[in-house]
């Protein structure tokens, strides 16, 4: 008898592996080169009820030059129109409360396992299954926010080199609920979400099951839909031709046996995804915590960022003790195992970077002891990494437009 999976998997396929991506042209260069520029001048978010202020590190990290690219790509290249747009999203993430949002806020939305992050396509991408026909509340605001933390989370676990998702959406109705199509007014503002503040993260929808009433449903929303994002939806095919058969879910014709058990599952996805994104924020920090960082350096799997070499970090020496205070014992050095690569990071792995990173030293009468040599820099560990504060410069705000155009997700 097969074993029940009630866990996330942890990497995809070795055989599943994402297609590169096509390198830019001299005029997209350009342009990237000229969102940067600007991106790194903000020293402020504008928001309403409050939240409008410095940049913060988490906001920096957050840019990266794929994240750039996406806006970019969104704007069919626009520079200016992707520069609103990104200063919209962050705007929206502090006012959505996109941070804020908890697991246990959350929780009650999963218990039925309505949304379940599951394995991985044949390109990589992790799996993302929605499954209407376990409703179990009724429309709220709380719903949406289900759907933002869900993506999230995606969005942590997807391995080096990938930077969308696989949507699978089984429209089978259940004997609590025989209407598994949403609400209009709902769908406007997914769709809104997605479109306008998860650009080009969609890399395919596999939808099945769909009945007569949610086909009049697609039907209502494909006006809303980007074309780009329409040829991405495919409906009632062989799921197995988008993702190998050991990583789709037994209820989506696959052979990967799982139950969704909500005790054993949503601690285990929490703990997964924390790990994960401490990990990339920690290599970032690393890096030395800048904007336009290439995904591929804070995932692993490139060792050089765009600051070059890096030395690894070390401590500040110690002010000697006065003659009266003894010195302290020093503390035993806690070293935790690097998280294991996941398939995908053994392809296409560019040479490492780099940068030195500048230590501050207390003055004081005595001389310091010499500062140990430079290490390389380890894999990242889940365990947190201090992060120095950096002093804010104090230059003129940058208040851009949240109105948005046309996208794609």
């Amino acid at each position: 008898m097969a074993t029940v999976l009630k866990v996330p998997l942890a990497s995809p396929t070795p055989d599943s592996q994402p297609k590169p991506q096509a390198a830019l042209t001299a005029d997209q260069e350009e342009k990237y080169n000229w969102l940067l520029e600007q991106v790194k001048n903000w020293k402020e978010v504008p928001a309403t009820e409050g939240k409008a202020g410095p940049i913060t590190d988490r906001e920096k990290f957050w840019l990266t030059r794929e994240c750039l690219l996406r806006f970019l790509r969104a704007t069919k290249w626009n520079q200016k129109e992707a520069e609103k747009r990104i200063l919209g999203t962050l705007t929206w993430r502090r006012e959505y409360g996109v941070e804020e949002l908890t697991a246990d806020h959350i929780s009650p939305e999963n218990e039925t396992g309505k949304q379940i992050i599951l394995g991985y396509d044949k390109e990589g991408r992790v799996c993302h299954y929605l499954n209407p026909g376990r409703q179990n509340t009724e429309a709220s605001p709380r719903q949406v926010q289900h759907l933002v933390f869900m993506l999230e989370r995606v969005i942590d676990l997807m391995p080096p080199q990938v930077e969308t998702l696989s949507l699978l959406i089984n429209f089978k109705s259940s004997k609590s609920r025989s209407n598994t199509a949403p609400g209009i007014g709902q769908a406007r503002e997914v769709l809104n979400i997605l479109q306008n503040h998860y650009p080009e993260r969609l890399g395919r929808a596999l939808i099945i099951n769909v009945p007569w009433i949610v086909n009049g449903f697609f039907k209502l929303i494909t006006p809303f839909i980007d074309p780009n994002t329409r040829e991405k939806l495919k409906f009632n095919e062989d799921m197995k031709k988008y993702v190998p058969a050991e990583q789709l879910w037994t209820e989506f014709n696959g052979s990967l046996e799982f139950d969704y058990d909500h005790a054993t599952y949503w601690p285990a996805l929490q703990k997964m995804c924390v790990e994960k994104r401490e990990a990339k924020y920690q290599r970032w920090v690393a890096g030395g915590q800048q904007i336009g960082e290439l995904e591929d350096f804070i995932t692993g799997h490139a060792q050089v960022g765009v600051a070059g070499p890096i030395a690894a970090a070390t401590s500040a020496p110690e002010p000697t003790p006065a003659a009266s205070a003894p010195a302290p014992a020093a503390e035993p050095e806690t070293i935790l195992a690097p998280e294991p690569a996941l398939a995908s990071e053994t392809a296409l792995a560019p040479p490492p970077v780099t940068a030195s990173v500048p230590v501050a030293t207390e003055a004081h009468d005595e001389a310091p002891a010499p500062a140990p040599e430079a290490a390389a820099i380890p894999e990242p560990t889940p365990a947190a990494v201090p992060v120095e504060e950096k002093k804010e410069e104090e230059k003129p705000k940058v208040v851009a437009s949240t109105e948005v155009g046309e996208t794609t997700a």
